[in-house]
């Protein structure tokens, strides 16, 4: 049964609070992409008005995420997923609504697939946009996710 946004978004209450919190939601997650949402409020913001980077990050990770939750159910095979490494871009202030989305379920379906198909863990670079609501692109996240299949003693 594939993940949907309100079960994923009730998984963020009770496991990441803060990110839920800082308003971070997300609206749409299938087999090619997902998109996470958060709003420029008082309780996210830096001290210059905008958004804080942080939050942004927790919306972008999240895109990428849920994405790789989503693939893993998908396969029903137990797979570790933990973030490797990151980096990020920022381009505008962050105010009023931002949409960050990722586009990498392709490429993240042949890493998991190789993961289980060889047994040896996998890497993949997932990218994530953040846009204003005016389509203007306001940062830009990469997170590299190591995919593992576990051992029946993890």
């Amino acid at each position: 049964m594939p993940l949907s946004p309100s079960k994923i978004n009730t998984f963020l209450f009770f496991k990441l609070p803060a990110a839920y919190i800082a308003g971070v939601r997300v609206r749409d997650v299938n087999k090619s992409s997902c998109v996470v949402s958060v709003k420029h409020k008082w309780i996210n913001q830096n001290p210059f008005k905008s958004m804080f980077w942080a939050v942004q990050g927790m919306a972008a990770e999240l895109a990428t995420g849920a994405l790789v939750m989503q693939k893993i159910r998908e396969y029903g095979k137990p797979i570790s997923m933990l973030v490797l490494a990151n980096n990020a871009r920022f381009y505008k202030k962050a105010t009023g609504k931002i949409i960050f989305t990722c586009k990498d379920g392709d490429s993240l379906d042949a890493a998991v697939h190789k993961a289980i198909q060889t047994g040896v863990g996998q890497t993949i670079w997932m990218h994530a946009v953040g846009t204003n609501e005016n389509g203007i692109v306001v940062a830009e996240f990469n997170f590299e996710w190591t995919l593992k299949l576990k051992e029946p003693s993890d």
